[in-house]
């Protein structure tokens, strides 16, 4: 079996990068740590493969892509239009799905910094982000996509989430509704916790309460779960309207309601959506969804990138924030 650079890291006691610099910017290192890494690649038999020996000044033609969740199609649509903008530049797009875990997040940080990919877009699963920040000091181009950065570390692709958790709930209490439930979770997941204070705040505004129901995850079998708990509750008691931190979720909520048939929609709860994915329109009953333009953000996070890998590390940084949008179907107002 080849032996990786990993490997070579480990056995020296230095960082993939370091190993990195040593086998193609070895004046970058102190002398007595090459020696250590030149002792570990001989020991291990390292050697180095053919798209290593193809980089064209420490860079190979591949980004890497780290989404949220792979089964969400929102994130299926980010990575079309990084793939889409990439291939006009002759660049290949290689995605890996975090599944919301930090700890996957990293792994597939390492990996893609061991094949030294020529930059990096992440959708981060927490607020850590120290990691990515040493994969730049480093010299690797990183941009955050669906996620604002909270300073000028990294350039970043984003859509405003507190502008949609508004639209969101403005809509909801402009149909008469005024119980409402948010769900969503992890609240660790920034676009959620954004997503919950757009909403809070228009709910405040007019009036109405905001129930807050979490969920472990973005998922429809999570939206089906709260579905059932609600259905559980005395009518008396429900919310009146449910805004969900995503469609998948919507969806399972509105399984929930109908395969039981004892919750109309939207007569008893009215649903709201976030993302407008495929499934929002092919719903049983069409998905009303604050719309995210999933490609434009591949593909702008594609341009910001390659602005780095071309003109290093002196650029400024760009901040791209688009503005969501509400799309109006029969989850919220029924087809007379």
């Amino acid at each position: 079996m080849a032996v990786s650079v990993r490997e070579v890291a480990a056995l020296a006691g230095v960082s993939l990068g370091t190993v990195s610099n040593v086998l193609n910017r070895p004046d970058k290192v102190a002398p007595g740590t090459v020696d250590r890494v030149q002792a570990a690649i001989a020991e291990l038999g390292f050697v180095r493969n053919d798209s290593a020996r193809q980089l064209r000044a420490g860079r190979s033609s591949t980004v890497g892509l780290i989404v949220l969740d792979g089964g969400n199609p929102f994130f299926t649509d980010v990575a079309r239009g990084a793939e889409d903008a990439a291939m006009t530049r002759g660049l290949a797009v290689l995605v890996g799905n975090s599944d919301e875990s930090a700890d996957r997040e990293q792994t597939y940080v390492d990996l893609f910094e061991e094949r030294r990919v020529a930059g990096l877009l992440v959708s981060p699963a927490g607020d850590d982000l120290a990691r990515l920040e040493r994969l730049r000091d480093q010299g690797t181009a990183v941009v955050l996509v669906d996620r604002r950065a909270d300073d000028d570390h990294f350039a970043s692709v984003s859509v405003d989430d507190v502008a949609g958790g508004r639209l969101a709930v403005e809509h909801l209490t402009g149909i008469g509704r005024r119980r409402i439930a948010f769900v969503g979770g992890p609240s660790g997941i920034r676009q959620v916790a954004d997503r919950h204070a757009g909403a809070a705040a228009a709910a405040a505004e007019a009036g109405a309460t905001l129930e807050v129901l979490p969920t472990t995850s973005l998922s429809v079998l999570e939206g089906r779960r709260i579905g059932e708990e609600l259905q559980a509750r005395p009518a008396t008691e429900r919310p009146d309207a449910v805004f969900a931190a995503n469609d998948l979720l919507a969806v399972g909520l509105e399984q929930a309601f109908i395969m039981r048939g004892s919750v109309r929609v939207p007569e008893e709860v009215a649903i709201v959506g976030y993302d407008d994915i495929a499934f929002a329109e092919a719903a049983v009953v069409p998905l009303t969804s604050v719309r995210q333009p999933a490609q434009d953000l591949g593909r702008r996070a594609i341009e910001l990138l390659v602005a780095q890998v071309e003109q290093g590390q002196g650029i400024a940084l760009e901040h791209v924030e688009f503005t969501p949008e509400l799309v109006v179907r029969q989850s919220t107002v029924p087809e007379r």
